[in-house]
């Protein structure tokens, strides 16, 4: 059985199964549903809990296997966890997943919680994580996009009865709020507990936040891709400054804007050979959020815009790997500003 992250709570309240597997990168949503199988489980009466841990490959298998099949003397329901932060069991893990499986059929007296990070499709096709779907419930903790980030705070202040102001002074303060926490779930949760700290229950202003919450944004450049893509100029210079002030490598900056040029040209030339959009994209591999970003931009990109864009790219190369370009910034980050700031134009909406 598959749930999402908000499905999981009634399904608690209908009763317990024996086994529990959830995956995803978002160690905030992975904490928080595993510890609402833990008070329900708590609750009906599972009173132990054993931790196994699976670091390399010469991890003994047996101990989980001898957890998850027997009572303890002290107990008579038992909690067996099962972290993978690899997400990779091995052989023999695979087999010792599988007989586990097994063995919670029926067995109301185990409760095994097995948590991974975010999976890819190839490992969620393998017969072990198949083994965990049918015959336990697994759970998908997706990362909140930024997009969604304003309603989720909104929903976590009013969970500890707080609220923004209604109109546009709570969307500024919300959209505020995104900013300084954007890729940094587990402290943004931090700073909504610090406003619980800091003010009464009600309605918190703009300067309220504003004063309150501090930058903790975290950001990647696969997220700086859609950003750009997106044509969403202040998120990409804030992105920017974040990755250049974490120590983020030029190169792999750049590889990230150069591969989305060239994929943009790719399929502009398809195009121009006469292929239709969707037939143009597949023949690319570009797939997902990344399928629908091109799917809006491409339209108004044409094949001498992609070409200047290309040129600028590969002058970028140079200057990331010391060289001088004229015309061209100097300093690595400059230039790649410069190189995002370009084709953000060309993707903004008009």
């Amino acid at each position: 059985m598959q749930l999402s992250a908000g499905q999981l709570p009634a399904h608690l309240q209908k009763g317990i199964k024996p086994l529990y597997t959830l995956h995803g990168d978002e160690p905030l949503l992975i904490q928080e549903a595993a510890d609402a199988i833990r008070a329900a489980a708590r609750a009906a009466g599972f009173s132990e809990r054993s931790s196994h841990t699976v670091a390399g490959a010469h991890f003994d298998w047996s101990e989980v296997l001898a957890a998850g099949g027997s009572l303890s003397l002290f107990a008579d329901r038992q909690i067996v966890e099962i972290r993978i932060p690899s997400g990779k069991p091995g052989k023999d893990g695979s087999t010792a997943i599988q007989q586990l499986c097994a063995q919670s059929e029926g067995n109301t007296d185990v409760l095994t919680l097995v948590m991974l990070p975010r999976l890819d499709k190839a490992t969620r096709s393998g017969a072990w994580f198949a083994a965990l779907e049918r015959h336990g419930v697994t759970v998908a903790l997706e990362p909140i996009e930024r997009s969604a980030l304003p309603q989720w705070l909104a929903q976590r202040l009013a969970q500890q009865d707080q609220r923004v102001k209604p109109g546009v002074e709570g969307q500024r303060s919300l959209q505020f709020f995104a900013d300084r926490v954007e890729g940094n779930l587990l402290a943004a949760h931090q700073e909504i507990q610090k406003l619980a700290l800091l003010f009464p229950p009600g309605e918190l202003g703009f300067e309220d936040i504003e004063r309150a919450v501090l930058n903790v944004a975290r950001y990647d450049v696969f997220k700086l891709s859609e950003a750009v893509l997106a044509g969403q100029r202040m998120r990409v210079q804030r992105m920017l400054d974040g990755l250049q002030a974490e120590g983020e490598a030029p190169v792999l900056v750049h590889y990230s804007l150069a591969e989305d040029i060239r994929a943009l040209k790719r399929v502009r030339d398809a195009m121009d050979a006469g292929r239709p959009l969707p037939m143009a994209l597949r023949e690319q591999r570009v797939w997902g959020v990344r399928e629908r970003l091109f799917e809006r931009v491409l339209p108004r990109l044409d094949g001498e815009s992609l070409a200047r864009l290309l040129k600028a790219a590969h002058q970028v190369d140079g200057i990331v790997k010391g060289l001088k370009v004229p015309g061209w910034p100097t300093d690595a980050w400059q230039a790649l500003q410069r190189l995002a700031m370009s084709l953000c134009g060309y993707c903004a909406a008009r």
